[in-house]
């Protein structure tokens, strides 16, 4: 009797210490998934897509997009890494390009037909799918700032000009003098295309013009994935050289030239903005994720490539997927674009062939 009491003890405890190395298993695989998700983050940019092509582009120019492009993405990665959030990575990223005259936002804004700067800037929040929007604004020197504030100070998401302005008075914001958006290259090129105009005898912007139609581009923007799982988009834009009437792109208008949902992606726009407008770009890469099961790239693919080209529109898009898959995908001769993964590998690429 003893002996058999013995031997159940004996199988009672081996079990009983397998199970045992079993849970200590698990639990450190758990554990494991759990570090490897929480350090599972991401951030894409780009400062415009067009006709940008390596036979036009000097080499010193090159090198001053690169640096400013790595210069921007870096601020946004060093917050990420430190656990920061994906809203605070894409503000502080677009901030440093809006900064900078080389590209179409804030310092760099294109002019008016009248010879004014027209800013937009929108962003969102994909853990909330809250988001701001300002368009028309003069005396931003950060619209992205201004957009965010719209989202989170406010019950609206998007005003415009003259009142988006009082709203940032009373939030303390300094007004610029519109001379701080002056820039000598952006200035010409505004005088380069009132002369083919002129030379067309025509009252409005002629878009089958090859330069005029390269004109529109140069909007910036940033998608981002932070430790907590949570996505973000941003995008920021001077608009279209010579626009008139007080147009407006799709830079400012939520689900065309911004998009940001947890549960699928972050994107941002730049390319011709009233094609991104009619196709809903960002949002559609979105439902393509959302209801077919597309993967990101396939999903920015099908819509770049095929869908917004089949109405006429050209342009592309930066994104970032819930799982930190990116996609850089545009249907022009070039982009300027960057990304950075955990593991802090940087990508900078310009033209199409690279």
């Amino acid at each position: 009797m003893v002996k058999i009491l013995t031997y159940f003890v004996a199988i009672f405890l081996l079990f009983g210490c397998k199970n045992e190395e079993k849970s200590t298993s698990e639990r450190e695989k758990i554990s494991e998934n759990a570090t490897q998700k929480e350090e599972n983050f991401g951030i894409v940019i780009h400062g415009g897509a067009g006709t940008i092509l390596k036979e036009n582009m000097s080499d010193s120019l090159e090198a001053a997009y690169k640096a400013k492009l790595k210069e921007a993405i870096s601020v946004g990665y060093e917050i990420l890494k430190n656990g920061g959030s994906s809203l605070d990575a894409v503000t502080h990223t677009i901030n440093i390009m809006e900064d900078s005259p080389l590209f179409n936002a804030g310092k760099g804004a294109v002019f008016t037909h009248e010879g004014s700067n027209e800013l937009d800037a929108s962003i969102m929040d994909g853990a909330t799918l809250n988001a701001g929007a300002v368009a028309g604004v003069k005396h931003i020197k950060n619209p992205i700032d201004l957009a965010r504030d719209v989202m989170q100070k406010s019950e609206h998401v998007m005003l415009y000009g003259a009142g988006a302005q009082e709203f940032a008075k009373g939030l303390g914001y300094k007004m610029m003098d519109t001379s701080y958006f002056y820039t000598q290259n952006r200035y010409e090129s505004l005088q380069r295309v009132l002369e083919r105009e002129k030379a067309q005898n025509e009252k409005k912007i002629s878009f089958e013009d090859s330069y005029i139609k390269s004109s529109k581009f140069g909007t910036v923007g940033c998608a981002a994935l932070d430790k907590h799982g949570n996505l973000a988009a941003g995008t920021s834009t001077g608009g279209m050289t010579n626009k008139r009437w007080n147009r407006i792109g799709d830079a400012p208008i939520i689900g065309a030239g911004t998009y940001a949902n947890n549960a699928t992606c972050a994107v941002s726009s730049t390319g011709w903005g009233e094609y991104f407008i009619r196709s809903v770009v960002a949002y559609d890469i979105s439902a393509l994720m959302e209801y077919k099961g597309m993967t990101l790239q396939e999903a920015a693919s099908e819509v770049i490539q095929k869908k917004v080209p089949a109405l006429g529109g050209d342009g592309g898009i930066v994104a970032i997927d819930k799982d930190g898959n990116v996609a850089m995908e545009f249907n022009t001769a070039g982009m300027y674009r960057a990304t950075m993964n955990s593991e802090g590998e940087l990508i900078i690429k310009i033209y199409k062939e690279e």
